[in-house]
């Protein structure tokens, strides 16, 4: 990749929509679309920044291929920090694939995953973090974790590294000091100030690691799976909370035989909710193998839904497969006693898990009734009472963290060197590397190998 070139992309998803945008950025980006494109306007004189201008999109013959929006902006005040050009198109891939090829055809290359946002980050508009946090806003599946990369987008974690690390260069400064004024040692390295500044900046950090944590299931996910014996009414329920008919229902025990996933949106809260076959023993194989990888997904999942039959009397074999009954971890289980539409057994299911001390809601997946007080429940219990910070808290990501972690350990090396009167040279080596880390995060000292894996992950176009 080279700064120089122009390079051109279609920066929306593919396929078929209303509206498809063919970016071009780069010295030459102007000249080629003013090649490219003719104003409707007969007083038409060329681009203007930050207007936009209706016209026909040529190809490189001349001949017409849409009729389009032209959008031109100059650097460095564009989103790559060059001169970029827009072309508003129809979204057919037929018009969208001709655009780019009048572009390339003029000269201009293909653009590398992700190389726009690269070369925001290399013209300074956006740190390393923010870049990031580009691929993470449009990746994300709710708008918490959208909100999660917004705030970073925003310069809320860089500024806070940036802080943080201004804190250490200015230690850096006593060591300095220290080291070449030895006989000024107490004035310039007290140890006990030098040791509170140091302990100030864990802390600080020691918060960022922890609300890595927190906002971990917000960007990963969690996995809940639907257990339980054969017409529970399981793969009802996941029609139900998901709103459509996803799993087959039918009376006939043993209908699901594999498991089906979906995701389901709780209040923010990404879920991979799995409809699993009924547990029972059974000569049928392949039915065997479906119990079987229900039971290894019980033992893999942070929350079982336990769908018991409401209308029929607690039978405890209903709980068991073919390796063994689903354990009754009430730190995991979350008893769903469904068909709450109907008169209750007299032996009733929920009477037995509440004795269990498994937490149990009582639903129908027919008419909704208690799905909602599932749902917050079921988020309530992953979360483990942990909720997201707010939108104004940085949160770093896996990256980050991990560099976070480093600093955190060469500072808790370098408090320990202090208090056991180590050399300030040796201290040194200590503060440097934790500066180096956090000074990696906002991407100022970073490799091209590193910088390579993290655009690598982008989509063409951004």
């Amino acid at each position: 990749m080279h700064a120089e070139d122009t390079i051109v992309a279609v920066v929306t998803a593919p396929g078929r929509g209303g509206v498809g945008i063919v970016r071009l950025s780069g010295p030459e980006a102007r000249v080629m679309a003013e090649k490219l494109f003719s104003s409707a306007r007969p007083d038409f004189s060329g681009l203007r920044p930050y207007r936009l201008h209706h016209g026909r999109l040529l190809d490189a013959a001349g001949r017409g291929l849409d009729d389009v929006l032209a959008a031109f902006m100059p650097g460095p005040g564009s989103y790559t920090g060059e001169d970029v050009v827009e072309f508003n198109c129809h979204g057919s891939p037929a018009v969208l694939r001709a655009a780019v090829g009048a572009c390339l055809a003029l000269g201009a290359r293909p653009a590398g995953r992700g190389e726009f946002t690269r070369r925001a980050f290399l013209a300074g508009r956006m740190d390393l973090s923010q870049a990031q946090a580009v691929a993470e806003l449009v990746a994300s599946d709710t708008l918490a974790g959208a909100g999660l990369a917004l705030a970073r987008l925003e310069g809320v974690m860089a500024r806070r590294v940036s802080e943080l690390r201004a804190q250490l260069e200015a230690l850096r400064v006593q060591i300095c000091l220290a080291v070449d004024f030895p006989e000024e040692e107490v004035e310039c390295l007290d140890p006990g100030t030098f040791l509170d500044a140091v302990g100030g900046v864990m802390d600080h950090i020691a918060l960022l690691v922890a609300a890595h944590g927190r906002a971990r299931p917000f960007r990963e996910g969690e996995m809940a799976v639907l257990a339980g014996p054969v017409n529970a009414g399981k793969s009802s329920l996941l029609n139900a909370l998901i709103g459509r008919e996803r799993a087959i229902v039918c009376d006939a025990p043993g209908t699901t035989r594999d498991f089906l996933e979906e995701q389901l949106d709780l209040d923010g809260l990404p879920v991979r909710l799995v409809d699993t076959a009924g547990l029972r023993a059974t000569d049928d194989p392949v039915e065997r193998e479906g119990v079987a990888r229900c039971q290894r997904l019980v033992d893999e999942s942070r929350a079982v839904l336990l769908v018991l039959d409401g209308t029929k009397d607690f039978d405890p074999a209903g709980l068991e497969g073919e390796c063994g009954p689903v354990p009754l971890d009430p730190a995991r289980v979350l008893g769903v006693v469904n068909k709450a539409d109907l008169p209750p057994a007299l032996d009733d299911p929920l009477d037995h898990l509440a004795r269990a001390g498994i937490e149990t809601v009582r639903v129908s997946a027919r008419t909704g009734q208690g799905l909602e007080e599932l749902c917050s429940t079921l988020r309530r219990r992953l979360l483990s009472g942990k909720d997201m910070a707010p939108d104004s808290e940085p949160v770093p990501n896996d990256r980050e963290c991990a560099l976070l972690t480093k600093a955190l350990a060469e500072l808790s090396e370098l408090a320990a060197g202090v208090e056991a009167g180590l050399p300030p040279d040796l201290l040194s080596v200590r503060l440097e590397s934790a500066c180096g880390s956090l000074g990696d995060i906002t991407g100022e000292i970073t490799a091209d190998g590193v910088l390579n894996a993290i655009f690598d992950g982008f989509c063409i176009g951004k």
